[in-house]
């Protein structure tokens, strides 16, 4: 570290109660956002209270440093990096308290808008702007950018709903701004006063000013300063995205939530018909009314078979309006009336349909909202790039600006997605580019320029909704004009040194858009155990030649073929931060949900792959510590990639991360412990009575604590008595079977070997009542996650070649592979292709299965026998998280649904928090619970006696936590067919079945 940074850590973890990091893996993480820009911070604070917020200003005014205020670090202009200190208010300051007398709302600055919103539901009432990335975006950087989102004409933008703020200034003081006047003593009379006075001499280019987007942000006077002069500094300083003083708190209004709301999607042949359709939607008083291009429709219709059967392949455009009411029927008739009028004339959409349904409205409106960062999932090198997307028009222009940017687009050979908030003319179009040429980098600032031309000449604005930040500060003073000497007043009033956010919105040097472009194609030399798989950039030469040192050298442990190669799958992570929602229909990332903090998002991960790959970070860090501890904050669940925009493979990135570490550092003990349970286990049960007593006894459960980390609170599974594969060899399913028909190899994992063998044998008599041959191989090894998700790769490659061996001979010889542990079968199906390039791996993922979801397939072909018996009893069903990422459509609630009686319920509360031997750590227990009580609260509160998943780690979890007895679902069906009647025994359902 250097000397100054080293300075600046020490003396600020003197002076503040929050974090300071200023090491470079934590700077790397910090260095981006959703932007296409990269600047490394001198170092990060997460201040825990307002207190700290002082301080570092302080500080920082002390020793001549620039401070960025940061949110989720969601923007797409790079509003939120800088190479000074990042203040990072999301991990600590989320507080919000509401006023229920008058609706307001005080909310500290990093606190999500997703979540105070669902806070405050109870109420009746919601903070009414919405931008897209409300899910993670921050109230500090809703009222910094003065968002608005789709639903402007219903609630307006940020600084409508403003009542007060606390800010600090940059002299360091905290203060409470409101309405001030001039006469006042103090700061905030002081500021009114310059505010007033710099309005006296540039009212003429003020007024003209004044009539830009009224849902625009930056300096703006209009509706802060009354008759008598009173001066609304909060609601000035809404909008000034960071530049004039650091949000700390704010009191917001909220509004009724309307009782009932519906929409009306109607789709066009042409973007300009949709866009005069817009401006005549807006006479039967919608409050939203968005537009999306035909690229976004493609790109949703691919990407999510939801959409599939609502957007008509044919559509150049679909326009989603929104209408509330207080009467249903009057609403009804409303949005009947709209879409007999847009569907008339040579303009008229050519279909149309409508609903008051809320579940049908949230599906339109997630397609607005997510289509965007979806883009990421685009294969190829040009993307969709947001430098030029944040434009406004006159409505009534709408049309003709679409066709003048097209023209503007066309001319620089460039094709562009499209997206606006028609019903106020505000346009988000983003060009394709490689950002990986130079000749497409070179395009960036000639493109944006030539763009706001075409916006200018139609007096129109760019950087209205999405702030100026880096890549549109360059362009603003043509912009405004004389405007530009009234807004470099303000900033010196208010921040005389610019320190705060300097070079963003206003400065006197200002980035032009295609600088500080994050190094796309320039990577460090990267080599596999057989060849080089990424030569290094000149650049990396060169610098390695005048420092006279060896060019930097990254060894993987995958494979990663063309197409997907390492370098590409870490840059295909654009920084939108949809992993850091908190969104209870998503599960995504639930070690973020409960630790808050940057380094546990997916996007760190490959942050600082990417970081390492580029030369930021040297290869030898990724066995330190601190790389170590942000690669362990992810357990291998798999539901970023399941649910992350772009699809990125981030616990492949970690499976690299995870692995340099152990091949230099090798495993610690406790770790080749969990890692080899198996073994253990299978010790274990050659003396079972002596190994369940151990378990149960508390002092060999502490020594264990103590000397392995296994913590001693939770219940281990008891061995059995006898091994499934050995019962399995007096049953003879050990031999191959020769006869034809359908056969299986059950790859018995290692919970159903030796802690619960009746899992084996249900599924042995399910296949039995169908007919099916089972083949149980007794030199199989358990699957290896376990020492893959530790970063054993070593290992687990060497336990993964015996069973490939195995089980694609078997596949060979008409064998489909099944197993009843969804890790194994998603270490199957996934984690083995990683792992080895050859045939065998792919044949092996493609035929196998989880056992529910190989008996669904059956019952689809119409093979499976139903001839199930009555079962009078009720489940709560836990779907696991390997089993999301293998199975959309949920097998096991579909297979239990099949029993005459059965009453099975979904409960959809996310993770479990167990993660297979995570949760059995001691360092990791606590946290275990705490990312599992979403679901556990759920399993208690649905108020049924007894629960079934797939996931024995769950079933722990559930039975530890939740107190419910648990079975997995095969069970159940061997039991409905009448051939397992020990399970009605254990869960009391003979009495009930015989009655």
């Amino acid at each position: 570290m250097e000397i100054d940074r080293q300075r600046i850590q020490d003396d600020l973890r003197g002076i503040v109660r929050g974090d300071v990091l200023c090491d470079p893996v934590s700077r790397t993480l910090y260095s981006t956002d959703a932007s296409i820009y990269e600047l490394q911070p001198i170092g990060v604070v997460r201040p825990r209270s307002a207190a700290d917020v002082v301080a570092i200003v302080r500080y920082a005014s002390e020793h001549d440093l620039p401070i960025h205020p940061r949110g989720a670090g969601s923007g797409v202009s790079g509003e939120s990096i800088g190479p000074g200190l990042v203040l990072d208010f999301s991990r600590y300051m989320r507080r919000m308290q509401m006023d229920r007398s008058d609706g307001r709302v005080v909310v500290e600055a990093g606190m999500t808008l997703a979540e105070l919103n669902r806070s405050i539901r109870s109420s009746g009432r919601w903070f009414g702007p919405d931008p897209a990335t409300r899910s993670i975006t921050t109230m500090g950087s809703v009222l910094a950018t003065n968002a608005s989102g789709s639903h402007y004409l219903r609630s307006g933008s940020a600084r409508d709903n403003i009542c007060s703020l606390r800010v600090v200034t940059m002299e360091g003081e905290l203060l409470n701004l409101s309405n001030h006047h001039p006469s006042q003593m103090g700061i905030p009379g002081r500021l009114a006063r310059g505010l007033v006075s710099i309005r006296d001499q540039h009212r003429d280019c003020i007024e003209v000013e004044n009539r830009g987007s009224p849902a625009r942000s930056g300096y703006r006077f209009d509706g802060v300063i009354d008759a008598d002069d009173n001066v609304d500094l909060a609601k000035f300083l809404c909008g000034t995205q960071g530049t004039l003083a650091v949000v700390v708190e704010a009191t917001v209004k909220t509004e009724p939530i309307p009782k009932h709301r519906g929409i009306a999607a109607l789709f066009f042949h042409r973007l300009e018909s949709a866009a005069r359709s817009a401006v005549i939607a807006l006479n039967h008083g919608p409050v939203a009314c968005d537009m999306i291009g035909r690229r976004l429709l493609g790109i949703a219709r691919e990407t999510e078979r939801q959409f599939e059967s609502m957007l008509p392949r044919e559509a150049e455009a679909m326009l989603l309006l929104e209408l509330q009411g207080e009467s249903l029927a009057e609403l009804s008739d409303r949005i009947e009336i709209l879409k007999q009028e847009l569907t008339r004339g040579p303009d008229g959409a050519f279909s149309a349909t409508s609903s008051t349904d809320q579940a049908t409205r949230d599906q339109y409106w997630k397609l607005c909202r997510r289509v965007t960062p979806r883009l990421g999932r685009l294969r190829g090198r040009e993307m969709p790039i947001p430098f030029t997307e944040d434009i406004a028009v006159d409505p009534q222009r709408l049309p003709e600006a679409l066709i003048a940017i097209q023209k503007t687009l066309r001319d620089h050979e460039c094709t562009s997605t499209v997206f606006a908030h028609a019903g106020h003319g505000q346009l988000h179009i983003r060009p394709f580019l490689d950002l990986s040429k130079a000749s497409d980098r070179d395009k960036i600032r000639q493109v944006a320029t030539d763009v706001a031309e075409v916006v200018w000449k139609m007096n129109g604005q760019i950087s209205v909704e999405h702030a100026a930040g880096l890549s549109r500060s360059a362009l603003l003073p043509r912009q405004f004009g004389d405007y530009w000497l009234a807004m470099g007043q303000v900033k010196r009033l208010f921040d005389p040194h610019h320190r705060l956010n300097p070079g963003k919105l206003f400065g006197a040097v200002l980035q032009q858009p295609d600088e500080n472009l994050r190094p796309i194609g320039d990577s460090i030399e990267v080599v596999s155990p057989a060849r080089t798989l990424i030569e290094p950039s000149d650049r990396i030469v060169q610098q390695s030649r005048l420092q006279s040192a060896a060019i930097p050298q990254l060894p993987v442990m995958q494979h990663w073929p063309a197409g997907k190669m390492i370098d590409q799958v870490a840059q295909s992570c654009n920084g939108c931060g949809r992993c850091r929602t908190t969104a209870a229909d998503e599960r995504q990332c639930p070690v973020y949900r409960t630790m808050r903090d940057e380094e546990s998002t997916p996007r760190a991960k490959a942050n600082l792959l990417r970081g390492v790959l580029s030369g930021k970070i040297e290869v030898e860090a990724l066995a330190g510590d601190r790389a170590k501890a942000v690669a362990d904050l992810c357990f291998n669940c798999h539901q970023c990639r399941v649910e992350c925009p772009s699809t990125v493979d981030i616990p492949k990135i970690v499976g690299e991360l995870k692995a340099h570490y152990v091949s230099t550092n090798g495993l610690p003990l406790s770790e080749r412990l969990f890692t080899r349970l198996d073994s253990i286990a299978s010790i274990g049960a050659k003396l079972p009575r002596l190994s369940n007593f151990l378990l149960q006894n508390r002092i060999a459960r502490w020594l264990a604590e103590q000397m392995f980390g296994l913590v001693s609170t939770r219940e281990l599974p008891a061995i059995a008595d006898t091994s499934f594969i050995r019962y399995a060899a007096r049953r003879r399913w050990t031999k191959k079977i020769n006869s034809e028909g359908t056969k299986v190899l059950y790859f018995v994992d290692h919970y159903a070997n030796y802690h619960d063998p009746d899992i084996g044998r249900a599924l042995a008599e399910v296949l039995q009542q169908n007919g099916i041959g089972l083949y149980v191989p007794t030199s199989q090894s358990g699957s290896g996650m376990a020492r893959i998700t530790a970063g054993d790769l070593k290992g687990a490659r060497r336990i993964g070649r015996r069973n490939l061996r195995l089980l694609a001979e078997a596949i060979r010889n008409g064998y489909t592979v099944v197993a009843t542990e969804p890790s194994a079968v998603l270490c199957l199906k996934h984690e083995y292709p990683n792992l080895f390039d050859d045939e065998d791996a792919y044949l092996v993922a493609e035929n196998s299965y989880e056992a529910c979801d190989f008996l669904v397939h059956l019952n689809h072909a119409g093979k499976l026998d139903l001839d199930l018996h009555m079962i009078d009893a009720h489940f709560a069903y836990h779907r696991p998280c390997h089993l999301r990422v293998l199975d959309p459509e949920i097998a096991a609630v579909e297979l239990l649904k099949m029993i005459p009686g059965l009453q099975v319920e979904h409960v959809e509360g996310g993770c479990s928090g167990m993660a297979g031997t995570w949760g059995l750590q001691r360092r990791n227990y606590r946290n275990s619970l705490r990312i599992g009580w979403p679901m556990i609260s759920a399993m208690r509160s649905s108020g049924i006696p007894i629960a079934s998943t797939e996931c024995s780690a769950c079933k722990m979890q559930i039975e530890h936590a939740a107190g419910l007895q648990t079975i997995h679902p095969i069970k159940l069906l061997a039991y409905a067919y009448g051939r397992f009647p020990k399970v009605g025994e254990q869960l009391g359902l003979l009495k009930n079945d015989a009655s």
